[in-house]
């Protein structure tokens, strides 16, 4: 079932009421503030799925009700095999259940933690995975804004999938001045209120690859106020373990100024990107010959 056409006779349930019935709940998968995600399957047509659920009262209480919404906007229109699909939601009384593609190798985070780092070619994969699924947001004028370990999720084979809507905007203007995301990924324009663009989003990918690399966020210390100065400042410093080609391609991408940072082609394009990246393409369909 992990075969992304086993997937496509789920797209049904858009045609019709679905309830928590149709549903054979599995393990938790995770836990967050406002509900838990399991595993599940579907019963007809079976295919097996995640299954978010969010409590309404917890919600409401903090207010995210909008976020929740722009949320399931954004990500039921986004279809990459980078990015984590959106199948459908529902609710009653008490919860809302969001039915999402199931990504059996769990949070890019976890796999980090046990990893202590990874090396330049999952890492490199990963930039040319991210880079697209990024490219094919901002064409759809999506930003995702909050781009971390934690909103990662990896595939059947491995692959990077996107995850976590919830800060993201879809705004023709593309330009937003809300202070969002994780400190150690907020790009110096967050930090000052200045309008931003999709440009935080290579920020975010700049500070990414180096945690990937070495384990630990760019500008990270023990206080928030240290991490800001280090932010604006771009004070950044690589450990002997980062290669030469991985220090251009952060130090490209980690730019004050949004209009310095390298475009997300250029990034996929980046020598040491094509030297080291392994990324395997999605099985398609073979063209039937009439």
């Amino acid at each position: 079932l992990q075969n992304k056409e086993n997937y496509e006779p789920f797209i049904c349930f858009y045609f019709r009421k679905i309830s928590i019935d149709d549903f054979d709940i599995g393990r938790p998968l995770g836990k967050g503030k406002f509900g838990n995600v399991y595993l599940a399957r579907v019963k007809k047509p079976q295919a097996i799925v995640a299954l978010k659920v969010l409590f309404k009262s917890q919600m409401e209480k903090e207010g995210v009700e909008h976020q929740l919404r722009r949320e399931i906007e954004i990500q039921a229109h986004l279809k990459h095999p980078n990015i984590l699909r959106f199948y459908n939601y529902f609710h009653d009384r008490k919860r809302v259940f969001l039915v999402l593609e199931y990504a059996p190798r769990g949070e890019m985070y976890k796999e980090l933690q046990r990893c202590g780092r990874f090396d330049d070619r999952r890492t490199a994969t990963y930039m040319e995975e991210i880079s697209d699924a990024l490219m094919y947001c901002h064409e759809k004028k999506v930003i995702h804004r909050d781009i971390k370990p934690e909103n990662l999720l990896l595939g059947y084979r491995g692959e990077l999938k996107i995850a976590d809507f919830g800060w993201s905007v879809h705004a023709p203007s593309l330009r937003r001045r809300t202070m969002c995301g994780t400190l150690d990924y907020l790009p110096p324009e967050m930090i000052e209120g200045h309008t931003h663009s999709e440009k935080v989003d290579l920020w975010c990918i700049g500070v990414l690859c180096y945690e990937c690399l070495v384990g630990n966020p760019p500008f990270e210390t023990a206080s928030h106020s240290e991490t800001y100065k280090r932010i604006m400042k771009v004070d950044l410093k690589f450990p002997k373990i980062v290669s030469d080609g991985a220090r251009d391609l952060i130090s490209k991408l980690l730019r004050h100024n949004p209009i310095d940072r390298l475009p997300l082609q250029s990034v996929i394009d980046h020598q040491w990107v094509r030297a080291n990246s392994h990324r395997l393409l999605p099985p398609t369909c073979p063209v039937k010959k009439s």
